[in-house]
């Protein structure tokens, strides 16, 4: 990289030439300034000269498909200047090291996005209106160790790409339960997977991180080498470095049995008590899994059950889940299969190419709160019903201190939760429409709701101020939902690794640690 460096310099005096005349306002007119330093423009060209056959523009067809591949279109409508498409971790360090100096020479000129799947949908999570956005999708790595121990991934995988090589060797790990999203940032948010009551958050299964600094030093980070930044990187999200590979801890995992049951909504109340019953659970089976869904129909105004449903054990209709599924049902996929069905059979239910937005909020286990969130989600509904080709969903998820508790036998992890959180449930809004038009309407809904459904928490007792990142909209702040300790922590590991804040400034998308 040094050498790349190296043959850089004429280029980064000429960045000093522009960051001077950029100063110098009444050379040239403000518009004549802004089209000689337009957002990016320099910044793309010293990372083309650097890295040729990875840098892409407007109307290339390798920058085509990068924006056609995010899940929503508020992230797909944005234009990069140049996309970054690295096909190894040395081509993320060199960028990196480009981007560091071109922010130092021309600030604000030199900003920059990283994505892995880009499953996060608000605009500017995981890409940026001009500036640079880097596509990781390239570092396809998937390496299992000899002994089948651990699995090295590299970040620019889907979890479907992981688990149809990991179900043949009969390993798996943990990670997405849908098969489209990208392994890096759903790992750095935390993660949860059909596992995590064996074994945690995804995360918490990460033995090894490779990042990229602010400065462009490539780093193995671990719990023994860097214990602090270890800890920050799980759920730390995107505000440290870029991470290009993990390495996680790797188990056998053979066939099990899972799939969706569809229920009447008349079952909506016993499913609430089946619920609170089984996240409440005083021997929680760490072999279940559950997804609890409520679906909207604007058509017709109403709503139906859909459970998705994992034993991570090739053992049918186990007696945990027998307050599901003795309800009457619709239909039922249940059956015995390997992970990457069951992550793609989730995958159908979310398409890309439409607008979207997800909110989050988590709440100690409770039947009646669960009734009350339900009631208020119909009433947004159906005042939402008018906008065209609507999709509304609910989602109960249970967060156990089968799962919470597992974090800090691995060098801890940022999420700030704990066995002293007690038996907690996790709740998903999850809307897509069409047009931007409506944008505004669903968004005030949305807020409105989850304002109500905390007041409704907060009366009772069990509001919980955890927001999962992953599932958070962008006008929410799950990083000061970790708590004070845990944000204490996190500002401190950027303080020492990103002195100069690259990734708190440089990098404006995803949740920032810092006002």
């Amino acid at each position: 990289m040094k050498g790349s460096l190296i043959s850089m310099l004429p280029l980064l005096a000429s960045w000093r030439v522009e960051a001077s005349m950029s100063s110098a306002a009444p050379a040239m007119s403000e518009t004549a300034a802004e089209g000689f330093l337009s957002q990016g423009k320099t910044c793309c060209a010293a990372l083309k000269l650097a890295l040729p056959e990875k840098v892409s523009y407007a109307g290339s067809s390798s920058y085509n498909d990068s924006l056609a591949s995010y899940w929503s279109l508020q992230e797909e409508d944005l234009r990069p200047t140049c996309v970054v498409s690295p096909t190894e971790s040395h081509d993320v360090a060199l960028a990196m090291a480009l981007l560091n100096i071109g922010g130092r020479f021309l600030p604000g000129k030199c900003d920059f996005a990283v994505r892995s799947g880009g499953h996060t949908p608000f605009a500017g999570a995981a890409n940026i209106q001009q500036g640079i956005t880097i596509d990781l999708s390239g570092l396809k790595r998937v390496s299992p160790s000899e002994d089948l121990s651990t699995v090295t991934v590299g970040v620019g995988n889907r979890w479907a790409q992981v688990y149809s090589q990991l179900d043949a060797l009969g390993i798996a790990i943990g990670g997405g339960r849908v098969a489209s999203v990208g392994v890096g940032g759903l790992t750095l948010g935390g993660g949860v997977s059909f596992f995590s009551p064996r074994y945690g958050f995804v995360c918490d299964e990460v033995v090894r991180f490779e990042i990229v600094l602010a400065s462009g030093v490539l780093t193995n980070v671990t719990q023994a080498s860097h214990p602090d930044l270890f800890k920050a990187l799980k759920g730390g999200s995107n505000n440290f470095g870029i991470v290009t590979e993990f390495e996680s801890m790797a188990f056998k995992q053979g066939k099990f049995w899972g799939g969706s049951i569809v229920n009447d909504i008349s079952a909506k109340d016993a499913q609430f008590a089946a619920f609170e019953a089984l996240a409440g659970s005083s021997n929680y089976d760490p072999y279940a899994a559950l997804i609890n869904s409520y679906a909207f129909s604007a058509a017709e105004k109403t709503w139906i059950i859909a459970n998705n449903i994992q034993y991570t054990k090739a053992e049918e209709n186990p007696p945990f889940f027998q307050n599901f599924t003795s309800l009457p049902q619709i239909y039922s996929t249940m059956r015995i299969s390997n992970l990457t069905d069951f992550a793609l059979e989730i995958a159908e239910s979310s398409p890309s190419g439409r607008r979207q937005l997800m909110v989050t909020a988590t709440f100690a286990n409770s039947a009646e709160l669960m009734s009350k969130i339900f009631d208020a989600t119909n009433a947004t509904a159906q005042t939402l019903s008018h906008v065209p080709n609507l999709a509304f969903s609910l989602t109960f998820q249970p967060m156990p201190t089968a799962i919470t508790s597992k974090a800090a036998a691995r060098g801890g992890n940022s999420l700030g939760l704990g066995a002293a959180d007690g038996n907690l449930f996790n709740a998903l809004l999850n809307v897509s429409w069409d047009t931007e038009a409506d944008d505004e309407i669903i968004e005030q809904e949305a807020k409105a709701l989850f304002a109500k459904n905390r007041a409704s928490a907060s009366e009772l007792g069990l509001f919980n101020e955890y927001e999962y990142l992953n599932y958070a909209a962008d006008w929410q702040d799950p990083i000061r939902g970790y708590g004070p300790e845990s944000v204490a922590h996190l500002r401190a590991v950027s303080r020492k690794y990103d002195p100069r804040g690259v990734f708190q400034k440089q990098l404006p998308g995803g949740f920032k640690l810092f006002d």
